[in-house]
């Protein structure tokens, strides 16, 4: 059989991204097509016998470059295609399927959504690179996808077999030939059920959901069908309990719930696993905010800007890069194998939010070069995309030192750990009203903050942090200086 190489790209648009093998791509040689295109193009293949044979294939791309993969792809009789997941980002070996936008059956056009995966760096809307009919969905939601491994399967012939068909031809691989969806199919799974062996009682003796849940009450798998959760399959485990469940335990039912990490939470369990093997040290000093409250108070009176709220945080991020402009060491990251130390030019100060989908870190980029209505609006920006589950590769990556605002949440003090390859981070308490003993003996009421900074001891010593510390606490107390050291 003659091989053919078939072309790949790789395209972004709005968060979307193009599929392709997961081998390693290479540019398709100048003979073949030219570097950039703007309209339909005839691109042409040639195998390497003596006897080639030309296929002239229709590309539409606006100024792209084109890659051609390494594997060698053959379109079965019957244009069944494997759609895999593409390679989402630098280093990601694997990423959860969050939700389906398309089922079985469905009519699929070239740059229509098909689902939604997330990796440890960011969210990412997969989008068909086919025009045709889904014929197979390969996981579920939940799901862990390796990169390369086939999503689904489509039918991209114009002449496509019907429905019920297909459906016989590719469940009979999986299940001897009962007709079932995969989340049924891992539902039964899940529980220990031959599928072969329940009753469907669908459309062609297609087994549903209800029939596995009826089938496991009867075999005593499951205490009765009203204790099991009504939601979707694939749904998120992290909700409140049905009241089905909240009935179960009252009645004395308590059964272990196990919770997958996925996401953010996956990649909190690598980056921390990291962090506990470095030497850490933690240095902790109270700021009083009275000045700081005045000034964000004034912000508001005189604030123009409709939907802009100011808050502490945009002052205290802002004030942190005047500091780091004296200690650039805190400012870096340390290269472990090298035994190196990188002095980041610029200040991406990235800032600790707790999510639905588990913590994650955006940062505010060249935070030197920005004012404090400019932070304002990016961390506002950030924090949306952070509860919308939308945050980009750029957006959490290429940070150089971590804020993490326990006081929000009303802790008065923490102990971070380093977000590594960074070297420090900072957490910070509630602001609180508390006395404190002038000079003079007097008693007075302060506000005052206290922070925690985290270190990297193979990197920052104690004198190193305590400098730079008295720095930011000297622009927070007397904010009056940013304006004298801003540029």
């Amino acid at each position: 059989m003659i091989g053919r190489r078939l072309l790949q790209k790789r395209v972004w648009n709005s968060g979307r991204r193009w599929l392709f093998p997961s081998s390693p791509l290479s540019p398709v040689p100048a003979e073949y097509c030219k570097r950039h295109f703007s309209s339909h193009v005839l691109a042409a293949f040639s195998s390497p016998s003596d006897n080639p044979i030309n296929l002239k294939i229709p590309y539409t791309e606006n100024k792209c470059k084109f890659f051609s993969s390494n594997a060698v792809a053959d379109l079965p009789t019957n244009g069944i295609v494997d759609v895999p997941l593409a390679q989402t980002g630098e280093g990601i070996a694997e990423c959860e399927l969050l939700k389906w936008f398309v089922h079985e059956g469905d009519e699929v056009d070239e740059f229509q959504p098909l689902c939604e995966v997330q990796s440890d760096k960011a969210t990412i809307e997969i989008t068909s690179r086919y025009k045709g009919r889904v014929a197979q969905l390969l996981h579920v939601p939940g799901s862990i996808v390796k990169v390369g491994e086939t999503l689904l399967k489509m039918d991209v012939e114009e002449n496509r077999i019907p429905p019920v068909v297909l459906g016989n031809l590719e469940n009979e691989k999986h299940t001897g030939g009962v007709l079932s969806t995969p989340a049924v199919r891992n539902l039964a799974k899940e529980h220990g059920i031959n599928i072969n062996e329940v009753q469907g009682s669908g459309t062609d003796s297609r087994v549903l959901k209800e029939d596995i849940l009826k089938y496991a009450a009867r075999k005593g798998i499951l205490e009765e069908p009203s204790f099991i959760a009504t939601a979707d399959l694939g749904e998120p485990l992290h909700r409140e309990m049905s009241s089905s469940q909240v009935s179960a335990e009252v009645s004395g039912h308590y059964e272990d719930t196990i919770v997958p990490l996925r996401g953010f939470q996956r990649t909190m369990v690598k980056t921390m696993s990291m962090a506990a093997k470095v030497p850490h040290f933690h240095y902790v000093e109270e700021i009083d905010c009275d000045a700081l409250a005045e000034l964000k108070a004034s912000f508001q009176t005189n604030n123009s800007e409709p939907g802009i709220k100011f808050t502490f945080l945009p002052i205290l991020i802002k004030s942190l890069s005047m500091a780091l402009n004296k200690y650039p060491m805190v400012n870096s990251c340390f290269n472990e194998e090298s035994v190196e130390v990188i002095l980041r030019g610029s200040h991406n100060i990235g800032i600790a939010m707790a999510t639905p989908f588990g913590l994650v870190v955006p940062n505010i980029k060249n935070v030197q070069s920005l004012s404090i209505l400019e932070i304002t609006k990016e961390l506002s920006r950030l924090q949306q995309l952070a509860l919308d589950n939308k945050l980009s590769p750029d957006d959490i990556s290429s940070g150089t030192i971590t804020l993490s605002n326990i006081g929000a949440i009303g802790g008065k003090f923490g102990a971070p750990i380093v977000n590594l390859p960074e070297v420090a981070i900072i957490a910070m308490g509630r602001i609180q009203k508390l006395p404190r003993v002038a000079d003079d003996g007097d008693i007075y009421s302060a506000s005052i903050m206290t922070v925690n900074i985290g270190a990297d001891h193979r990197v920052l010593d104690g004198a190193t942090v305590a400098r730079f510390c008295n720095e930011w606490k000297r622009f927070i107390e007397k904010p009056e200086l940013l304006m004298l050291h801003m540029k």
